[in-house]
């Protein structure tokens, strides 16, 4: 916390959004650039505004701010959830978790928001885009099989269903094209440095930039392998209690799922990555276990490639080496 900001707790949803400080109390505005205006006109140089990423309703807010110059904090909702759980309120509204908001931001370190290029911005819709052609993809295809169950299916159904399959994957190419337009336009040599790590794929090496914000959203390997949702889970206490030790999986599951296929072949072609799947299997461990292991050995690559300007070496004693 800093003595000389004004504060400001902002909650927000579809329609409006709610705001809190020590100064004028609580206030609600619509969200929209009119709202927006009102709240701006408000504020003075001090100002500092505090939210959660709620989706994409926060988004619009953030960057108004951040173009009129007010700084700006876009906080993990699960953090603000644990600190309003921990101050055991038994209180649930918007302007109650504006208020909390704003307790939050006096008594926790808060990192400023600098927001993202244009083409990180497009990135993430392409990727969402993607997701649900996916899942369309999916269904569509299961419905296929779903009529040819029947014995007798309708060749206009099978048709039409056919065709939209064809579409979709047209579009899903589109799409594809397009982002890995906009990855090497702004990170071309970070792309072509994340190849050179065995296991690791042109798609995968394209998800890590987009999803990671060209890794400029982790300051350490640990917040990427907890952002990826592969830090261990140990339940112990006493003498009687031992969990199972598991993964959280409370982290980004595309990213984890593409790593998971990728520590296949990251076990074969990856000196690294073998030597460490092999000495957890020769201890007793489970097979996925060892798996596990190899996405975070993967991501830990990817990170010290990504942060030191390096590209990978087997030969080498740190396994990376100057371009």
């Amino acid at each position: 916390m800093s003595k000389d900001k004004n504060y400001y707790g902002i909650d927000i949803s579809k329609d409006v959004f709610d705001v809190y400080s020590r100064g004028q109390g609580s206030h609600q505005y619509s969200n929209n650039e009119n709202g927006f205006r009102k709240f701006v006109n408000q504020l003075s140089e001090k100002s500092y505004c505090v939210m959660e990423a709620t989706g994409y309703y926060h988004y619009q807010l953030a960057y108004y701010l951040l173009d009129n110059g007010v700084s700006v904090s876009v906080e993990n909702p699960l953090k603000v959830k644990r600190f309003i759980q921990m101050n055991l309120s038994k209180v649930k509204t918007d302007k109650s978790d504006a208020k909390q908001i704003y307790n939050y931001a006096l008594n926790v370190k808060i990192q400023e928001w600098k927001g993202e290029s244009k083409g990180a911005q497009e990135s993430r819709q392409l990727l969402s885009l993607l997701d649900t052609y996916t899942k369309q993809s999916t269904q569509l295809k299961n419905k296929i099989h779903g009529e040819d169950v029947l014995g007798n299916p309708s060749k206009t159904v099978i048709r039409s269903l056919e065709r939209s399959v064809n579409i979709n994957a047209k579009e899903q190419c589109k799409l594809e094209t397009r982002l890995m337009e906009i990855v090497k336009e702004e990170h071309q040599e970070l792309l072509t440095r994340i190849e050179t790590i065995p296991g690791i794929g042109r798609k995968t090496a394209l998800m890590l930039i987009v999803f990671t914000n060209g890794f400029k959203d982790f300051e350490s390997s640990s917040q990427l392998c907890s952002y990826a949702g592969l830090t261990p889970i140990i339940k112990q206490s006493g003498s009687s209690v031992r969990g199972k030790e598991r993964i959280s999986k409370m982290g980004n599951g595309k990213l984890r799922n593409l790593l998971f296929m990728c520590s296949f072949n990251a076990c074969k072609y990856n000196s690294a990555c073998k030597a460490l799947y092999e000495r957890i299997v020769a201890k007793g461990k489970s097979k996925k276990l060892a798996l596990i292991a190899v996405c975070n050995k993967l991501l830990k690559q990817a990170f010290a490639v990504a942060k030191n300007g390096l590209i990978y070496d087997p030969n080498y004693t740190s396994v990376l080496v100057k371009k």
